[in-house]
């Protein structure tokens, strides 16, 4: 049995922090990146990542999402967990994983184990499980790995463009600081 794949498209938008890039199939968004070093490197990476046929003018759902993520990063509350994802190529722990997480709202947050726990998993190697599988998140900041914590409430990585400094300013957005010289934005 083969499985259909959705044709995807993808388009660049204007943010707070620079050119974030979006993909979508009929079934849903297949990817989100965050800015690069240019806005030429953003698409590639994206393309790259959504395996996209191409350019396109968004559909209406994906032009209000992008709306949506454009005042998210600047600086507004927003809720992204009725967001259709496809998420019909990711194997079913990472579906399972990614949607405890589409849970976490708006400037809460959890442990890599906590999570781990949450999805059955048990020991270091869950939360290390839950980080590998965080790190190919492929549509971030609608699926919220940035709320997911290191041990003890550390930072932790983050594998967006940006690395933890990204993260830490994502959750500044959202109140949640590790140091009194986080900047907000604009200027991630």
């Amino acid at each position: 049995m083969t499985t259909q794949h959705a044709q995807t498209h993808h388009c660049l938008f204007d943010t707070a922090i620079g050119p974030c890039g979006i993909a979508w199939s009929e079934r849903g968004l297949t990817a989100v990146h965050l800015p690069e070093a240019d806005r030429t490197r953003t698409e590639k990476r994206l393309i790259a990542k959504s395996a996209s046929a191409g350019a396109a003018e968004p559909p209406p759902w994906v032009a209000a999402l992008i709306a949506d993520i454009q005042r998210y990063l600047g600086g507004e509350r927003i809720d992204f967990s009725a967001v259709s994802v496809d998420l019909a190529e990711i194997d079913p722990f990472r579906r399972k994983l990614y949607e405890a997480m589409r849970a976490l709202a708006w400037g809460k947050t959890t442990t890599y184990g906590a999570l781990a726990r949450d999805v059955g998993l048990e020991g270091w190697e869950g939360a290390r499980d839950v980080g590998e599988a965080m790190g190919r998140n492929p549509v971030p900041i609608v699926i919220p790995c940035h709320r997911v914590l290191a041990a003890g409430g550390k930072l932790g990585g983050f594998s967006a463009p940006g690395g933890a400094k990204t993260k830490a300013k994502l959750l500044a957005l959202e109140g949640v600081r590790f140091d009194a010289g986080s900047p907000r934005l604009p200027g991630l």
